[in-house]
C-alpha cells in the first residue's frame, strides 16, 4: 500500500471521528499529520511545565538472604508537557548498597556505589532512574573499574499502592563491561525484585512550582 493512499485513509478516518465528535457536544481538536504524530501531539497537549520525583530507599529480595542489597534514592526530573516522556532536565542522587556474608572465616564483605542522576521518567506506578557512578565504597572495592570508566547503571521502580497493588518491586541493571558500549540514558530492567524492607514516595507529573 502506497503512502498516500495510507495518507488519505487516515484523512477519512479523522474526518469521520470529528463528525461524531461534534454531534456528541464534544469539541474537535487538531489532528496529528500521520507522518509527525509525536510533535503534534505535543503541539496540542495543555501547556506548563510538569515535575517528577522519586525518594526513599527498599532493600529489595534476593536468592541468598545472607546478601544484604538496598537501593536508597532521591531523583527529580521536570518535564516541557503533557505528553512528554523524556525529562526536560533530571538532578538528584542514587545509591546501591551490597552487604555480602562472611566466608572462610573473613569478615563480611561490603560494596557500595554513589551515583548522579541523569535521567528520572515515571509513570502511574512506576519509575526509571539512570546515572554515572562518582563515588565507591566499602572492603570489597568491586565497583573500583567502573568508576574509572564512569559507568552508567539503571533502576527500574514499581511503587505498588493501596489494596491490590501488590509489593514494590526494583530491578537493577548492572554495570557493563570494558569495551562494552554504556548503558543508554533512562534505560533499566524490568522491576523484578520484590522490596522487602522500606519503601519509596513517587510522585509523577504534576505541575511544577
Amino acid at each position: 500500500m502506497s503512502r498516500s493512499t495510507l495518507s488519505r485513509r487516515a484523512v477519512t478516518f479523522l474526518a469521520a471521528a470529528a463528525v461524531v465528535a461534534t454531534t456528541a457536544g464534544i469539541a474537535s481538536a487538531s489532528a496529528a499529520p500521520a507522518s509527525e504524530p509525536g510533535r503534534d501531539a505535543r503541539a496540542t497537549a495543555p501547556s506548563g511545565a510538569l515535575t517528577s520525583s522519586l525518594k526513599g530507599w527498599g532493600r529489595m529480595d534476593y536468592p541468598d538472604a545472607g546478601h544484604d542489597i538496598r537501593v536508597t534514592v532521591d531523583a527529580h526530573a521536570t518535564f516541557k508537557g503533557v505528553g512528554w516522556a523524556e525529562p526536560d532536565r533530571s538532578w538528584g542522587t542514587f545509591r546501591i548498597y551490597h552487604r555480602m556474608p562472611a566466608a572462610d572465616g573473613g569478615p563480611a564483605r561490603v560494596n557500595w556505589g554513589d551515583f548522579t542522576v541523569d535521567c528520572l521518567t515515571s509513570g502511574g506506578p512506576t519509575a526509571t532512574v539512570t546515572g554515572r557512578i562518582v563515588r565507591t565504597g566499602g572492603n570489597a572495592g568491586g565497583w573500583d573499574d567502573y568508576l574509572k570508566r564512569h559507568v552508567r547503571m539503571g533502576i527500574s521502580f514499581y511503587v505498588g499502592e493501596g489494596e491490590g497493588g501488590g509489593p514494590s518491586r526494583i530491578g537493577l541493571s548492572g554495570g557493563t563491561d570494558e569495551g562494552e558500549p554504556l548503558l543508554s540514558r533512562c534505560m533499566a530492567p524490568a522491576a523484578d525484585a520484590k522490596v522487602i524492607k522500606g519503601g519509596y514516595d513517587l510522585t509523577d507529573k504534576v505541575p511544577a512550582g
